[in-house]
């Protein structure tokens, strides 16, 4: 049994009829855990359970710490998540609420993450890398086969990157398929767009820092295996501002009543405000990745910061 649901595809009247284009939401929000991530991450978990690991280490400030503890939970595995100093209290909060420990470790995920490993070789554990394993690819993919049997071949299908984690998943549903020449439309945030960095320059690139607050996109490197993809598959990065991103989130709340972070916010962005990138196109299909690190409050903080 796996630990994520199928969720639902619905057509969005309001976004279509902004974009010029039939505009079909796969509501990956809808998940147990509020996000994506949970297909990946279960998919990873299920499989160390066989390989009789008895605990899961994460690194991660959000969606992939919760996924990792909610799997955690759910197994009957012990769980710890690293999370870095920046991460709200109420995402700690809602870690902890599935039963695992929380350990506050460095500023940024990228030294969160190098606490975590090092903790997960000293006790034999599982490392669960928020985006970076053939197993949590292999669970991304399941969007895909789901995709497959809910609607006939779309013209494209836009998400958010961050590390690249639903990315690759996206991508290897497609090749499994048949869907080669469907172009997925990787969206980021000015600020955190390390996959656009690495695609321009061929090799993979490390941002200096993360200045976008669509901190779920903080990944400074992407995976490897983005480079992979890009020769194998028609990919364009778009890159958009945060106040694209979180006026996206303001106008989905209002259009369909669902509150998401803006690294969610990034890929709405595309058929709200930048319809030109699917100019031509009959039937899109955007991955509603969700978002658990988000309130109304916030929302309406990052659009004071934004000054709109």
């Amino acid at each position: 049994m796996s630990l994520h649901i199928r969720t639902p595809l619905i057509e969005s009247r309001p976004i279509s009829k902004i974009a010029g284009a039939r505009a079909l939401l796969k509501l990956e929000n809808t998940q147990p855990t509020g996000t994506f991530k949970i297909r990946g991450i279960g998919n990873l978990c299920q499989h160390a359970v066989k390989e009789n690991f008895t605990h899961f280490i994460s690194s991660s400030g959000g969606n992939a710490g919760y996924a990792a503890a909610y799997a955690g939970r759910n197994l009957g595995v012990k769980t710890t998540v690293f999370v870095p100093s920046t991460t709200p209290a109420d995402a700690i909060a809602k870690i902890a609420e599935q039963e695992a420990e929380v350990i506050v470790e460095g500023d940024v995920w990228d030294e969160t993450d190098e606490y975590a490993s090092d903790f997960s070789d000293r006790v034999g554990g599982l490392y669960i890398s928020p985006f970076d394993h053939p197993l949590i690819w292999e669970g991304h993919a399941t969007v895909i086969d789901e995709i497959a049997e809910q609607i006939e071949k779309p013209d494209a299908v836009i998400l958010s990157v961050g590390g690249g984690g639903l990315f690759c998943g996206v991508n290897e549903g497609l090749q499994r398929k048949g869907w080669q020449d469907i172009p997925v439309i990787a969206v980021e945030t000015e600020g955190a767009d390390s996959l656009s960095a690495t695609l321009k320059a061929g090799r993979l690139v490390t941002l200096p820092k993360i200045t976008s607050l669509a901190k779920s996109l903080a990944a400074k490197t992407v995976s490897s295996k983005v480079l992979e993809w890009d020769k194998k598959h028609d990919i364009r990065s778009v890159v958009v501002t945060d106040k694209q991103a979180v006026a996206a989130c303001f106008q989905f709340l209002d259009d369909h009543r669902f509150l998401v972070e803006p690294a969610c916010g990034a890929s709405l962005a595309v058929p709200y405000d930048r319809a030109e990138v699917i100019a031509n196109m009959q039937t899109v299909v955007v991955i509603v990745c969700g978002g658990i690190v988000v309130d109304i409050e916030k929302l309406y903080a990052w659009k004071k910061l934004l000054g709109f």
